[in-house]
């Protein structure tokens, strides 16, 4: 079985989902990043795994459900991250962030069978899984992040090492406003749909008032 990994940072104000922020406050885009890691947590817990992990920077909290061994995130940029998460794994893993609340258990069911490297792709041109089947460190060390051809160069890595990669589902990364309610809408009954709903709601008696 494969070992899932989850990258994320704990949720609090001002530290995550920051490009939410205007039009909601820093509270408001923290109780959103939190409601996101809620739901990607529970469908990792609901998937088939040999291990699941979080791999964390900051502390945990109310939202992590049992079953999860958590590490903390090592120094350096997101590439050195995600390697040393990998770098962890003695078999096949399959790493996925936090902003992607629509992930299903579905999604995050996959064996080894012909391929060696899982690739899902973001639309805004980022990655939001990335599993090997024989974990390299390398593979992803020297990748630019957050970038807009940051998947199109980590999936050339894979081919350039002779990995047969299986494409996943593209999905939508929660950055902005506008991917919020997107994500919502594709998933509406999570926490992250109904935590949307709360804070939107919030935002426009905020506006009324003044």
């Amino acid at each position: 079985m494969t070992t899932l990994l989850v990258i994320a940072k704990e949720p609090r104000p001002g530290r995550v989902k920051t490009r939410l922020t205007p039009p909601y406050t820093p509270e408001q885009a923290a109780a959103l990043a939190a409601a996101a890691l809620t739901d990607t947590l529970r469908a990792v817990a609901a998937a088939p795994a040999s291990r699941r992990v979080l791999v964390l920077d900051g502390r945990p909290g109310p939202w992590l459900p049992p079953g999860f061994d958590v590490v903390p995130q090592c120094a350096g940029g997101l590439d050195e991250r995600l390697a040393a998460a990998f770098a962890a794994c003695s078999g096949p893993a399959l790493l996925i962030g936090m902003d992607t609340p629509q992930v299903t258990p579905e999604l995050l069911t996959v064996e080894p069978d012909g391929c060696d490297a899982w690739f899902g792709p973001a639309e805004d041109g980022g990655f939001w899984a990335l599993g090997l089947a024989a974990p390299d460190p390398a593979l992803l060390r020297g990748v630019p992040m957050s970038r807009s051809d940051t998947g199109a160069v980590q999936r050339a890595r894979l081919v350039a090492a002779g990995l047969r990669v299986r494409d996943l589902p593209p999905l939508r990364d929660v950055d902005t406003a506008t991917d919020a309610e997107v994500v919502a809408a594709t998933a509406p009954h999570g926490r992250f749909a109904a935590e949307l709903a709360r804070v939107r709601g919030e935002h426009a008696r905020a506006g009324v008032r003044r």
